[in-house]
């Protein structure tokens, strides 16, 4: 009607109000609530305001608030986060390469992390694989042993879905999952680069924990499942129909994952010559003062590609460094604490 009439919706709608403000608020209302129902009441004020202004209406951020909580509609958030990793294990582990990069498009930096989902009578356990760039859901899998195939599967999946180039940073925790010898084998076989989180720090992998928070409290936590097969049918609906092509991302600025890689000219595969951005760690400079007193022997060793520092004498780092986890590597350096590193 508005194309017809050669106005724009939101001028349509700004009319409307001041000539006939019931009927606005009633169709504010009403479209709030089919968004909010919609979404299974997942959705908050700032999804809901964006979603209503795509639609054209010129609707205030504190006035859906407000007829969210007239309406009793507002989201609804559940439980905690509980750690499942097992990094106590003999496997090698990897630098966290990851934290160095800044992405410029798709299958350059894949995240991936396990979870448990509790049914009835027993735990299984899911697996996920995520594009960091556009947080798209690009394998999953589930079972009901938690095992280092699982994520394999998962893996696999992914790569059938992108065939992606060679070079694409694979990140996970250090779990024993990970780290085992058939999960890197399918790593190195494609030819990817092998990236993990720092010791109990889960902020490192941040993008897909933010996936399983938001799996449990949209999905999860909403309803009882008889089995594992009815659960795969449940997540299958939520990551392939709902996450990557309905829900928007406030990370994205308020688009789905797909349209997210559509308006980035992202088509499954990344562009022959695009890459990744290294951000290398700069430690600041000492102060004249400070280096004479640090002694005319110490050596000091840095490598911009990992972010390592060690002074073989076994001083502090620079002033005004940037803290990390590890100032050496075996054979190079000691831990913070005096230990051997890992």
């Amino acid at each position: 009607m508005c194309r017809l009439a050669g106005v724009s919706r939101s001028g349509f709608y700004r009319e409307w109000a001041g000539e006939a403000p019931e009927e606005e608020e009633t169709a504010v209302r009403a479209a709030i609530q089919e968004i909010a129902l919609a979404h299974r009441r997942n959705y908050g004020r700032p999804r809901i305001t964006r979603e209503l202004r795509s639609r054209g209406m010129v609707v205030n951020h504190k006035r859906v608030g407000r007829i969210l909580r007239e309406d009793n509609l507002l989201a609804i958030r559940r439980r905690k986060f509980v750690r499942t990793t097992d990094a106590r294990h003999e496997y090698p582990v990897y630098l966290n390469v990851a934290e160095r990069l800044k992405l410029t498009g798709v299958n350059q930096l894949w995240v991936a992390d396990f979870t448990y989902i509790r049914l009835r009578g027993e735990f299984v356990y899911l697996a996920i694989v995520l594009d960091a760039f556009s947080r798209k859901v690009i394998g999953w899998a589930l079972d009901r042993n938690l095992t280092a195939e699982l994520g394999i599967r998962a893996l696999k999946r992914a790569i059938e879905e992108r065939q992606p180039p060679p070079g694409v940073v694979h990140h996970s925790d250090r779990g024993v999952q990970y780290c085992c010898r058939e999960y890197m084998a399918v790593v190195e076989q494609h030819q990817m680069t092998a990236s993990m989180s720092r010791p109990a720090n889960p902020y490192d992998n941040a993008v897909c924990e933010r996936f399983m928070k938001t799996l449990k409290e949209e999905e999860i936590y909403c309803g009882e499942y008889r089995d594992l097969e009815d659960l795969t049918a449940h997540v299958k609906q939520f990551v392939e129909n709902y996450y990557n092509r309905q829900r928007l991302h406030s990370a994205l600025d308020y688009r789905t994952p797909e349209a997210f890689e559509r308006e980035h000219s992202c088509d499954g595969s990344a562009p022959v010559g695009r890459a990744a951005l290294i951000q290398p760690f700069q430690p600041a400079q000492e102060q004249p003062e400070k280096a004479q007193g640090a002694g005319s022997g110490q050596q000091v060793a840095f490598s911009e590609a990992c972010g390592i520092y060690r002074s073989d004498a076994g001083s502090q780092e620079p002033e005004g460094g940037r803290r990390l986890p590890l100032v050496g590597v075996p054979g190079l350096g000691k831990r913070r604490d005096g230990r051997n590193a890992p």
